[in-house]
């Protein structure tokens, strides 16, 4: 490897060029070569990365000499495939976006794609690099005394428009509590550093996407739903989701309550959805509620105004890559590896069944 290193990017929309945006602020490396299926989105990223090489295929992608690492940002359903067709041609370190899979026959799939890949891959949970929530992660056990009951609200805007429409059916995303909320409970299984027994789920499409046809379908994408999760360690956890919200102060809420206090975090949502009527967007932050002696303390967590600038994830994906970029020169283990983009995906199918059939899931 040359001291720079060099990336592929598989998929160049919205996310794609997030990814770009970040590893250009990393220092020593460069995105060398992109792919999309869409030429002119493909041509648009390439510019963004500073005159990258536009491969016509993945296959051609893979072939390019001056590449050292891979970025996977394509529609969720095409990640197995991808990843397969990657290890068959050219074994290379991969950050793949999450969700890792989206049906349930690919669990077994992927567990021996994990047994047999040799380099590192790393599943792309950017929301435990938000500031404010890994100051909560660092800090929870301490100040709660052991976390008992965890609460992760979003409250946000619909999906984005995305290319050919991808995000607006199951069939291609999973369905929303793994598509949007495998984030989510990948937080839960690290702030609890416990793994999930059962799941109860309520959720459903209300509001969002109903007028909208695509080749005569209606979107079947929900927009609102409660988990609750239980875990082995007797904790348990609950997610709150809304997707017409966006008109809160907050976008993310995250609260950990334990025998000696609470903590919560706080993360508005992508400043460029901020009214500037408003004046500046919120900044992050995290507030710790002990019971004794009682006496709330809210700690701002301010983001690097280049990290907002670079993306719509608070800072989080710089941070990953940064994480990331050590794996690719250094070796080593993946912090979110296979198993955690694995089990995230397990939760969100379970809670999606358990909302769609009305009963309890054991996991």
């Amino acid at each position: 490897m040359s001291d720079i290193v060099n990336y592929g990017i598989i998929g160049c929309g919205m996310m794609g060029q997030e990814h770009i945006h970040n590893i250009a602020l990393l220092e020593s490396a460069r995105v060398s070569v992109v792919y999309d299926p869409v030429t002119e989105v493909a041509q648009a990223a390439a510019k963004i990365a500073g005159a990258a090489h536009v491969a016509a295929s993945l296959d051609d992608l893979l072939a390019f000499e001056a590449l050292d690492a891979l970025v996977i940002v394509s529609p969720n359903h095409l990640h197995v495939a991808q990843l397969h067709e990657i290890a068959a041609k050219r074994v290379l370190p991969i950050l793949c976006e999450k969700p890792l899979y989206t049906a349930p026959a690919d669990a077994a799939v992927m567990e021996a794609f994990a047994q047999h890949y040799a380099a590192p891959v790393w599943v792309a949970m950017e929301y435990r690099y938000m500031p404010p929530i890994t100051a909560l992660v660092s800090r929870a056990a301490q100040i709660t005394g052991g976390v008992k009951m965890l609460t992760i609200r979003e409250h946000r805007f619909p999906f984005l428009p995305k290319i050919g429409d991808w995000n607006r059916f199951n069939a291609q995303t999973g369905g929303t509590l793994v598509e949007k909320c495998c984030h989510f409970f990948d937080l839960m299984r690290l702030i609890l550093a416990a793994e999930p027994v059962r799941v109860m789920a309520s959720a459903g499409q209300s509001v969002n996407h109903l007028d909208e046809r695509y080749g005569g379908q209606v979107p079947d994408i929900w927009d609102n739903g409660y988990v609750i999760v239980d875990f082995d360690s007797g904790a348990r956890a609950m997610l709150e989701l809304c997707m017409f919200a966006e008109g809160a102060r907050f976008q993310e809420e995250i609260s950990a309550v334990g025998p000696d206090g609470k903590v919560e975090a706080r993360v508005p949502g992508p400043g460029r959805f901020w009214p500037e009527r408003l004046g500046p967007a919120p900044v992050p932050e995290l507030e710790i509620s002990p019971r004794h002696p009682k006496g709330p303390v809210m700690e701002p967590v301010p983001v690097d105004p280049a990290l907002l600038a670079a993306g719509d994830h608070n800072g989080a994906t710089y941070y990953q890559h940064q994480r990331f970029l050590q794996i690719v020169r250094e070796g080593g283990v993946p912090e979110v590896g296979l198993s955690d983009g694995a089990k995230a995906v397990a939760m969100g199918l379970a809670a999606q069944r358990s909302a769609e059939e009305g009963v309890v899931v054991t996991l």
